[in-house]
């Protein structure tokens, strides 16, 4: 038996933008890691014929679904649309997971056991265990920069806020709102991070190995960071974020 069936249904997003390279590869790792979940590709009309191949998969396995968005919209927009989907058709369990590789589907067993005893639980770069593997010095100390700035300044009990493999209950987003989200990139993942701090639910990292991209280009760019900057210091000085009720707790 699966480890994390308990849970309910699992549905794994996996957001896509020209990734045909990597699209079947993780796909594939993903079923073969957790055979009894589901699996959303959101595909942001990719030119280069990413949504094509995901529909070609989805025809060959009933357990891989595919949403076709209409253009690139950005990484937070293609999640809140897969949040969207899964909620709709009443999944459990919603796990955020990169398509270009950087996330080792075979961790995500130990992200769901985790979940048994979470309401949030994050694939963490930065706590003991967590490692990155391929990038350069500069690139490691301006993430564990960012993550320190802004545990500090948001007072949040999480060493790696701007993680992106991680996994929710279902009611963890239901409680939090998504209907105005508008942040994207690191900027989404501390966004929702701090919605589940400040509303008192349980909040768990776990190590994983970051492993950098080894086909296709990279999405990160100077804007992501800038607005990831900008929001961070406007959700501390503004506390536009604060909610009153639950004191927040977390699981780690």
């Amino acid at each position: 038996m699966d480890t994390y069936q308990e849970l309910g249904r699992v549905l794994v997003v996996v957001p896509t933008y020209n990734e045909r390279d990597n699209l079947a590869d993780v796909v594939t790792r993903i079923r073969r890691s957790v055979p009894g979940a589901d699996l959303l590709v959101a595909d942001d009309a990719s030119p280069d014929g990413t949504g094509e191949l995901a529909d070609e998969l989805a025809a060959r396995d009933p357990h891989v679904h595919v949403l076709h968005r209409p253009g690139k919209a950005g990484l937070g927009a293609a999640y809140l649309g897969g949040f969207g989907w899964g909620l709709d058709r009443a999944y459990d369990v919603l796990v955020e997971l990169d398509a270009d590789g950087s996330h080792r589907p075979e961790e995500l067993p130990a992200l769901l056991a985790a979940l048994r005893a979470a309401d949030l639980v994050i694939g963490s770069r930065w706590v003991p265990g967590g490692r990155v593997v391929n990038w350069p010095r500069s690139r490691e100390l301006l993430s564990r920069a960012g993550n320190a700035y802004t545990r500090t300044l948001l007072r949040l009990p999480v060493r790696d806020a701007t993680g992106g493999y991680r996994a929710y209950r279902a009611t963890t987003l239901k409680e939090i709102g998504l209907d105005d989200v508008e942040s994207q990139g690191y900027c989404f993942q501390v966004d929702l991070t701090l919605r589940t701090v400040r509303a008192g639910l349980r909040v768990r990292e776990v190590p994983i190995t970051f492993v950098e991209r080894t086909r296709g280009a990279s999405k990160m760019s100077r804007a992501i960071v800038l607005e990831a900057l900008r929001r961070v210091t406007w959700w501390a000085v503004s506390g536009e974020k604060a909610r009153p009720g639950r004191r927040a707790r977390s699981a780690r």
